[in-house]
């Protein structure tokens, strides 16, 4: 797993390996971020850790970062990357290297408000139901094969801090069902269609 921020959705998913709501072990955490709170959340479960540096760039690894992450994971034997705010886009040598195998959680409907503060877009577009979406992670910002969504209502009073804290507690729910799914071959993709095994939606 690879993130940046405090780690949320690792611990939901952690969690839900522990209580065997997932048939997956977690290999490798790493953060491009020194002191993320991911990290400190895997240390705590005795994960393996790394940091490693992201390089010159503000929203991409450079050349030797992509390179050191490859190199770890694929030293790591991942079969799955799951991305829980990692807040890099990544590019070339890294998709190819695990080509169908990166997974994303945004905190929107996709296809709408790709990007950065989705919660906020959602909110300032005056949109009625907003939610996150899992997705397979391509060369593109957000738009890789949709493989489950979950909606959240956008209420009169609401924030961004209280729709996004809703938006998370969906995320919460969405994303280890959604690797589950992976994990257990339930899921295959077809063309831009994630399809689930009979039963086994989401």
């Amino acid at each position: 797993m690879l993130g940046s921020g405090k780690g949320s959705n690792f611990v939901a998913i952690a969690d839900a390996i522990a209580a065997g709501k997932v048939p997956a072990e977690v290999a490798l955490v790493s953060s491009d971020v020194e002191s993320a709170g991911i990290l400190e959340h895997a240390r705590k479960r005795n994960l393996p850790v790394r940091f490693i540096p992201p390089g010159k760039f503000r929203t991409k690894l450079d050349e030797d970062a992509e390179r050191a992450y490859v190199s770890a994971l694929q030293e790591a034997k991942v079969d799955l990357i799951v991305l829980a705010g990692f807040m890099r886009v990544l590019k070339g040598d890294f998709l190819r290297a695990f080509e169908g195998r990166i997974v994303n959680i945004h905190p929107s409907l996709l296809p709408s408000f790709p990007g950065l503060e989705a919660w906020k877009q959602a909110l300032d577009h005056g949109v009625k139901v907003t939610g996150c979406t899992v997705h397979f992670v391509d060369a593109g910002v957000d738009c890789g094969a949709i493989i489950g969504q979950q909606t959240v209502p956008v209420l009169d009073d609401d924030t961004p801090e209280t729709l996004h804290s809703r938006i998370h507690a969906a995320e919460h729910e969405l994303y280890p069902k959604c690797v589950a799914a992976i994990a257990r071959g339930d899921v295959s993709v077809r063309g831009r269609r994630v399809v689930w095994k009979i039963g086994c939606g989401v």
